[in-house]
């Protein structure tokens, strides 16, 4: 049960020591429960920074240099009254702050607290709210930038007309079914179908975009197979930019699994460099290589990388056969040292590299970017699904959507009908929180951190 009568508070900076620690209160009492904490040099007046003191309110002994900031209704964060302290940041200070708020009646805030009362209060519709933890927890700027997008309310505003075609077909049929003895004209089946068409179009679109958006939000994992000694480890060192995986001439180097995060086109691509594959010679090369067909398997993307200088092997081609089932790209490296193997397999999408002078490396990277930013136009939209509950919701939509469809063609009374539109209405609904459970709620919620 969410209570928005009392008033909350909690540290709302990260943990650890730094500069600045903030401590947030938010509720009717929160100006009264600061009060006696504070030594200012002027009144807390709304949306000024007021320099002064932190007191131990019963002796008024100071505690730390403190400035403090207040938000009056509805011109907050939480669209209740907030007040920030901004001491320095000690983690004891922060605490005590905390504990000082919770002896004169504040409760101490629940994870995703804040932003769940903003979303309560009306000051943000759920994908906004959900946004906001998007944004805090971004890896890269561009999914920053995506996340603000989405805080701004880019998802809601394309749902919007999309929700306002489907009520309004809704009313049509409700106002025939209602006034049917009125003379109220009951719409054929091809308008209906007319309608439901342009409700379905942008929603399928909009279904389409969660490819690109779900690798944005999540990143994927990329993994760098191939025999031993083809230049697995030089490539991964060349695409994270540092040495990073031991590299030397011996066959068989690496023998566990190495990972680095790099942002590619604004997203994170977890580069995974594998033991080289073929017949064991010991038992750590025997576990490695197990490993690396794991990684293989497990990859959103695969660089399957060859030797340029050396006719393929058996070896090579069983791992292309493997590489079939995923999505892959075809790596041609030491392409310095001899290139008369190469044949035609660069004309057939291999790309040719030498990770020696980097010969190659950038359209690498441009073949690996295609892969995983995909179609451009897609980038240059904003308000794609980014959330796999978003995904669902539009999937049970279009299935209701596609179940009036068919009950319009079956010629089924429009009572009937309605019940379809209202099933395909209500998840986008819940996309925006104007139908969520509470339950729900706070199963999105609980992911925030607290302080958010």
């Amino acid at each position: 049960m969410v209570h928005l009568d009392d008033t909350i508070v909690a540290i709302a900076t990260p943990a650890g020591r730094g500069g600045i620690g903030v401590v947030r209160l938010s509720g009717p009492e929160a100006r009264t429960i600061a009060a006696p904490l504070l030594r200012l040099k002027h009144a807390l007046a709304p949306g000024r920074a007021v320099f002064g003191e932190l007191v131990e309110p019963d002796s008024g002994e100071r505690i730390d240099e403190v400035v403090a900031t207040c938000f009056t209704k509805p011109h907050s964060y939480t669209a209740d009254d907030v007040v920030e302290i901004s001491t320095h940041g000690s983690p004891v200070v922060l605490r005590h702050v905390v504990e000082l708020c919770l002896a004169r009646g504040a409760r101490l805030a629940e994870p995703g607290e804040f932003t769940m009362r903003a979303f309560l209060n009306g000051r943000l519709d759920l994908t906004q709210a959900e946004a906001v933890r998007d944004l805090i927890e971004s890896q890269t700027l561009y999914q920053a930038k995506v996340a603000a997008q989405q805080l701004e309310g880019a998802l809601s505003r394309r749902l919007a007309p999309i929700k306002e075609d489907l009520v309004q077909l809704i009313a049509l049929l409700e106002a025939g079914v209602d006034f049917a003895e009125d003379d109220v004209a009951v719409l054929p089946a091809s308008k209906v179908l007319e309608h439901t068409t342009r409700v379905r179009a942008p929603l399928e679109k909009l279904l389409a975009s969660f490819a690109y958006g779900k690798t944005v939000h999540e990143g994927l994992t990329l993994a760098i197979v191939g025999r031993p000694n083809v230049g697995k480890s030089s490539l991964f060192n060349r695409l994270v930019e540092r040495e990073r995986a031991i590299v030397t001439a011996t066959p068989g180097t690496t023998r566990d699994l190495v990972s680095e995060t790099v942002a590619l086109g604004g997203i994170p691509v977890k580069l995974v460099d594998t033991a080289g594959i073929r017949a064991a010679h010991d038992e750590a090369e025997s576990l490695g290589i197990r490993k690396s067909y794991e990684a293989l398997a497990d990859a959103d993307l695969v660089l399957v990388v060859l030797d340029a200088s050396q006719p393929r092997t058996t070896e090579d081609d069983a791992l292309l056969h493997a590489a079939e089932q995923r999505t892959h790209i075809v790596v041609t490296n030491k392409i310095d040292l001899d290139a008369r193997n190469l044949k035609l397999e660069t004309r057939n999408g291999f790309v040719a590299t030498s990770a020696t002078t980097g010969e190659g490396i950038p359209e690498l990277r441009e073949h690996i970017l295609h892969h995983v930013a995909g179609d451009a136009a897609t980038q240059q939209e904003t308000g794609f699904l980014t959330s796999v509950r978003h995904e669902a919701l539009v999937r049970e939509s279009l299935a209701a959507l596609a179940a009036a469809e068919q009950s319009t063609k079956q010629n089924v009374p429009h009572e009937m009908l309605l019940l379809d539109l209202y099933n395909a209405l209500r998840p986008l609904d819940a996309i925006t929180g104007a139908t969520t459970a509470d339950d729900i709620l706070h199963r999105i919620f609980s992911q925030f951190c607290i302080g958010k």
